[in-house]
């Protein structure tokens, strides 16, 4: 499903492909459906946050796409000042649309990459990362990232992601690509799983669970939880 010898997809083919696939990534009752358990790992994550951080005013959404990990947020905790950040230009516009009628108590949007985006120290109370940082490279760059990160939460703020991982033990990645496999055939067929495949091994370079719960530990978060798991994906977060 991914191998690290592949010459992978710049950030500007990134953007193309999903400045021209906002429609898939806009229906709230089923998530991404490519990605396995996304309708309600966005359940999940969105009860996590309401019961971690019930008294949040601010919300980050990294590589929001159409917005639906925030607008699931928002039916848990209303009125939040919500920054959306893509690196798609029309994914933020449907996305400020979507959760500005939905009851944010403001929207911003910002046109970026993670890797180059800056905010002040302690700026939000929750940050939400949903099949966003599978597309990190090196393991520095993955370190860098969480460090901003755990920077840009305020004490006692937490973080949510939902995405691809791999396996810690080698010898299971293909077992895990089997079961993916099953389901990707089961919602399209034999053409629709290839095509998936097909992008993810150009895009994505997803690591472990352990290594990411790992790392969420190094650069300071005081406490990390496992909420799901199904194949390849995994949805977790930590606690500052």
């Amino acid at each position: 499903m991914n191998s690290e010898k592949t010459e992978k997809s710049t950030v500007e083919e990134i953007r193309a492909r999903f400045d021209a696939d906002v429609e898939r990534f806009s229906n709230l009752s089923i998530g991404q459906e490519a990605a396995m358990d996304s309708a309600l790992c966005m359940e999940l994550i969105a009860d996590a946050a309401a019961a971690v951080t019930p008294r949040a005013s601010a919300v980050l959404d990294i590589g929001c796409g159409a917005g639906n990990y925030t607008l699931m947020l928002l039916q848990r905790l209303r009125g939040l000042n919500c920054t959306l950040l893509d690196l798609s230009q029309p994914m933020l516009e449907r996305a400020s649309e979507r959760v500005d009628a939905f009851g944010a108590g403001s929207v911003s949007v910002i046109q970026a990459d993670v890797r180059d985006a800056d905010f002040e120290a302690g700026s939000f109370d929750i940050i939400l990362a949903a099949a966003v940082l599978h597309h990190l490279r090196s393991d520095e760059e993955w370190r860098e990232v969480f460090t901003k990160l755990y920077q840009w939460l305020r004490p006692g703020g937490a973080i949510w992601i939902y995405d691809m991982t791999r396996a810690a033990i080698h010898q299971l990645d293909a077992l895990k690509q089997e079961r993916y496999s099953a389901y990707l055939m089961g919602l399209q067929g034999e053409e629709y799983r290839d095509k998936v495949f097909a992008y993810i091994e150009k895009e994505d370079t997803p690591h472990s669970l352990p290594f990411q719960l790992d790392l969420l530990r190094e650069v300071g978060f005081s406490a990390v939880e496992v909420l799901h798991k199904n194949g390849p994906f995994a949805a977790f977060g930590a606690m500052k």
